[in-house]
């Protein structure tokens, strides 16, 4: 049986409130020294807790560890339930996203293993070359901080727009300094990026968004994201002091193994690929 629960608003809302009770007390204290029990680690429901689900599946048993995975539909209660304990390590994320959210939160989130990389893409419902976006074209972007950076380097990077020397993980369209198609950009959740294709002209995506929306990264972007010596690698990731925890070792093995390698090669035909 897949050890997989899909969390409600209320426990989502219960988890954030959680987090805020208990963060004043948290300080730079390590983790809990309690490795007994299941293994719980958050997850983005694709392609990460597939992943997890077929790691506990087949791996899982014969290793001596018992995983449990809880899917999380957004970016933030993940880390702050990792934070306040609410599971042990969660799976979902890249390193500029979590540099981000600990320097803004206060959180103490560190990587353990990089395990796969989703690359971001551009997509579109009204064309079907990146060519024929017509001048003033609005473009749905995430609204977090680093994926909106990541998408404006990705338009960048296929000559849409130039954005300043220098601009990094934060970057926004204020950063644009050359907008050849006068483009205009319509901030929304990185969750309802691929829901927004009807609405815009185009929209950045982010991997595991459109593999969910059923969308076909490798295939159906007008542009993608390149692989090469990339930052954005998705890793496993636990509360700074579990690093240590035989529990997240014995994951963190079965997350970079062969087995896994094959499953995610098979499974997402080059839209999810494998970081090791």
């Amino acid at each position: 049986m897949r050890n997989t629960a899909k969390l409600s608003t209320a426990v989502l809302a219960a988890g954030a409130l959680t987090f805020g009770l208990t963060a004043c007390g948290s300080g730079n204290d390590s983790a809990s020294s309690d490795y007994s029990g299941p293994l719980v680690v958050a997850a983005s429901p694709t392609p990460h807790a597939e992943i997890l689900n077929f790691v506990e599946k087949n791996l899982a048993k014969k290793a001596g560890l018992d995983l449990q995975v809880k899917e999380f539909q957004d970016y933030i209660v993940p880390n702050t339930a990792t934070e306040d304990g609410s599971v042990d390590a969660n799976y979902f994320q890249n390193q500029p996203y979590l540099d981000d959210f600990n320097n803004k939160r206060g959180t103490h989130i560190v990587p353990v293993v990089t395990v796969h990389l989703e690359p971001l893409g551009l997509y579109s419902h009204k064309v079907d070359k990146v060519e024929a976006l017509k001048s003033g074209a609005t473009v749905a972007v995430p609204n977090d901080a680093v994926n909106e950076a990541r998408a404006l380097k990705l338009l960048a990077a296929n000559g849409l727009i130039t954005l300043k020397a220098g601009a990094g993980s934060e970057a926004t369209p204020q950063d644009i300094t050359k907008n050849p198609r006068n483009l205009k950009f319509k901030e929304v959740e990185a969750a309802q990026t691929a829901r927004s294709l009807d609405d815009v002209d185009a929209a950045v995506v982010n991997g595991n968004y459109a593999i969910s929306a059923g969308i076909k990264p490798a295939k159906e972007a007008l542009v993608l994201e390149s692989a090469k010596n990339s930052p954005y690698g998705n890793f496993l990731a636990v509360k700074k002091g579990n690093e240590k925890d035989p529990r997240v070792k014995k994951l963190a093995k079965l997350l970079t193994s062969p087995e896994v390698k094959k499953f995610i090669e098979d499974k997402y035909q080059g839209s999810v690929i494998p970081s090791f």
